[in-house]
């Protein structure tokens, strides 16, 4: 347990884990040639398509980190894929997906925008005029 907090330290460090890998996934997505698929359409296009890759590839991550976990207990990937079907709680997958989803859709959104304003408006828009 972490003092003070009832966490077991493989949750917490399962989590760390996690935000790192989805992390990289987003890095590794944003190398993929297809992210900017429609650059010169209206912003809702890459905006959707870019929330669907970054989900996409979210959702199989959080699947097989779970998988791995599992795979350890069971002995293998195939036993390991059966257990984690059975036992997992699903209505919590799916709120993690729809909790990522938003998160993804703010993310996309304001990337994009930053793209077309450009990063010094962008700043001025939020802080005001910046000193010299």
């Amino acid at each position: 347990m972490l003092k003070g907090t009832g966490i077991p330290v493989t949750t917490s460090m399962s989590i760390a884990v996690a935000a790192l890998i989805l992390g990289k996934a987003v890095l590794l997505a944003d190398l993929l040639p297809i992210i900017n698929r429609y650059p010169h359409k209206p912003l809702i296009y890459n905006v959707v398509w870019k929330t669907l890759l970054y989900l996409l590839m979210a959702g199989l991550i959080h699947y097989l980190e779970r998988l791995v976990d599992f795979s350890r207990q069971a002995g293998s990937v195939v036993a390991g894929n059966e257990l984690l079907l059975s036992e997992m709680v699903w209505p919590h997958f799916w709120a993690i997906q729809i909790l990522l989803l938003v998160l993804i859709v703010m993310y996309c959104t304001m990337r994009e925008l930053v793209r077309v304003i450009g990063k010094e408006k962008t700043l001025r828009l939020f802080f005001g005029p910046l000193p010299a």
